[in-house]
């Protein structure tokens, strides 16, 4: 594949491990590392028979946080997912040790596919672009309607209070990147703009979402999906590490960011995509379409249980009218809080670059983002206070159909 170097993985120590735990797969590898970047350094494996494969480890040397790079976790949930209708690879076996080829890692299948880097799917027409997002949307409420129990990933995380644990992680992380000092000037990296408001309107959990727990993703985004080559159609997700019991508005958040950003100055912030503007790019789906879609894949299984199949239609059309202006409410709030995330991120980047861990071009531009990101992020927060739109671009969505229905996504 494109993007691809040599790497001095240790391949001895690799293959006798292979030969001893999985050993279908053919020996002796061609080990190549994927050029692009990714916190868990990630390689294919070709063997002799032409099948390939991947493995992720975690990077070398000592790692700054105890949560991130976790390939154990994402081992777990992939394999624990791999008999629902979730899209995964298949897992073949997991290495803690690191004394083989010096951190931990597993080998999952290769999966041959399409990876869109651009959310905007840009080279392919209309109808595709707009099938290849209903797709994603389709995949996350499945993810979202798994039982955890069910599948053995009861004890994957808290299930409750998730937005408040977040709060109060993001609260300590933000203090303490903002003390950091320049190791030149000597100036703090400082808080980000409107912090003790924002926190404030978050930590009420009053003003939070309706509390719930699903397994979430933690970065579902269009780039992290695989779709086949030729279809428009999901056939694995990647990048689990972040992956947890969570509220399921942090992943539905996260995949409608391009909406949101569309209209940011792109020389201030970053991942600005104006594609995702009012009609200018055809076939996006709007995020009132992507939500609608999510909610009656997600709660198809909760329909087939109900025992009372016929209302009074004022009834049903009251219960839907309640549901979906609580739905809104709750989407402005979590792309409220999503957005000071990406803030905060962008802030712990200026407190690496302060000391000089990071120092390239793209590095001092999400350090430079954090402010413009934290004062959009007080803006939405303003529009979920007021029950406002929080769409952050007008109507949202590049829908350049004629305002084709949902139900056509």
């Amino acid at each position: 594949m494109a993007g691809q170097v040599r790497h001095p993985i240790d391949t001895r120590a690799l293959e006798s491990w292979i030969s001893r735990h999985i050993p279908e797969i053919e020996l002796p590898l061609d080990i190549k590392q994927f050029g692009f970047g990714q916190s868990n350094p990630t390689y294919q494996l070709t063997s002799p028979d032409g099948k390939r494969y991947v493995l992720r480890k975690k990077p070398p040397g000592q790692l700054v946080s105890k949560t991130a790079h976790q390939v154990e976790r994402e081992y777990r949930i992939i394999t624990a997912l791999a008999n629902t209708d979730v899209p995964v690879p298949r897992t073949y076996g997991l290495c803690e040790d690191p004394n083989v080829i010096g951190t931990p890692f597993y080998i999952m299948s290769f999966l041959d596919g399409r990876i869109f880097e651009d959310p905007v799917i840009p080279n392919v027409l209309p109808d595709e672009r707009r099938a290849i997002w209903a797709d994603a949307v389709r995949v996350l409420a499945k993810l979202h309607r798994v039982d955890p129990r069910a599948v053995g990933l009861e004890s994957f995380g808290k299930p409750t209070r998730f937005y408040s644990r977040q709060v109060a992680t993001w609260r300590t992380i933000c203090d303490a990147q903002a003390a950091i000092t320049d190791v030149e000037t000597r100036e703090p990296v400082g808080q980000l703009p409107r912090f003790e408001q924002m926190i404030n309107f978050f930590g009420d959990e009053g003003q939070q979402p309706v509390d719930r727990g699903t397994l979430v993703h933690g970065d579902f985004k269009i780039d992290n999906l695989v779709f086949h080559k030729l279809e428009p159609r999901v056939i694995g997700i990647l990048d689990w590490e972040m992956s947890t019991i969570g509220h399921p508005l942090s992943d539905i958040s996260n995949l409608l960011t391009p909406y949101f950003t569309a209209r940011l100055d792109p020389s201030k912030s970053i991942n600005v995509h104006p594609g995702f503007l009012p009609r200018a790019t055809r076939g996006l789906p709007t995020p009132e379409e992507i939500t609608t879609l999510y909610y009656s894949v997600a709660n198809q299984h909760a329909r087939a249980r109900s025992s009372s199949s016929i209302e009074l239609s004022l009834t049903s059309d009251r219960r839907e009218h309640d549901q979906g202006q609580d739905r809104k409410r709750e989407l402005q709030w979590a792309q409220a809080f999503n957005m000071f995330r990406q803030a905060a991120i962008c802030q712990g980047i200026a407190a690496r670059q302060a000391g000089r861990q990071a120092s390239s071009e793209k590095a001092r531009r999400y350090a430079d983002a954090r402010r413009p990101l934290a004062e959009f992020a007080w803006e939405l927060v303003q529009s979920a206070r007021a029950g406002g739109n929080g769409n952050g671009n007008g109507n949202g969505g590049g829908n350049g159909n004629g305002g084709q229905r949902a139900s056509r996504l």
